[in-house]
């Protein structure tokens, strides 16, 4: 079976996992927020790799932060799909050609009100990426099996606006991964129950 049958099988199956919704738990889920998507551009080789970028400090929002290549849906965007590969060709020069989209995974609303849907896509391996100079400082690759891992998933926890906000990190050696990108990694972990 190959990397993307075993992805679109393990999306497509039933499943009773535990999801987290959102930064905040208290929000309304009726009230729609604003529509972002993202990729998780997952590498085929032996052992598949997660393809993330870290931010530059320079930014006005997520300054320094690890993210996976995405943002808001625009209006000549044909849904999460299309913003998703606009956004990762444009912040990481991924060609959308090369990207195989298996499918979408579970919405997440982050602090800033954004919608995000991650859009899961098997890309081939040790593409020559190129950081777009204002927005990505760096891009690297995450073995999908430590992503994936649950014991790599820490939770933590901070004050943020008069209450304590919990949340997910996982370290990968210096790098820190957290807050969205960490929740929607934990969220892909307990939904696709990746078997090596």
């Amino acid at each position: 079976m190959t990397l993307a049958e075993r992805l679109r099988a393990a999306l497509d199956s039933p499943h009773a996992a535990i999801l987290l919704p959102g930064d905040h738990f208290d929000f309304d889920p009726e009230i729609a927020g604003q529509p972002a998507a993202v990729l998780v551009a997952v590498t085929d080789r032996a052992d598949p790799g997660v393809i993330l970028t870290q931010r530059t400090d320079t930014l006005r929002r997520h300054a320094g932060q690890v993210a996976f290549p995405g943002g808001r849906i625009d209006p000549e965007d044909d849904g999460p799909v299309s913003a998703a590969l606009r956004e990762a060709e444009e912040e990481i020069a991924l060609p959308r050609a090369m990207v195989e989209v298996i499918g979408t995974a579970e919405r997440y609303r982050t602090v800033t009100g954004y919608d995000v849907t991650p859009v899961v896509g098997v890309v081939p391996a040790d593409l020559a990426l190129v950081p777009a100079e204002a927005e990505v400082a760096n891009v690297f690759e995450v073995p999908l099996s430590f992503l994936l891992d649950s014991a790599n998933h820490r939770r933590n926890s901070v004050e943020f606006q008069g209450a304590q906000r919990r949340y997910y990190e996982i370290m990968w050696g210096e790098r820190r991964i957290w807050g969205a990108t960490a929740a929607m990694i934990v969220n892909l972990s307990r939904r696709l129950q990746w078997r090596t």
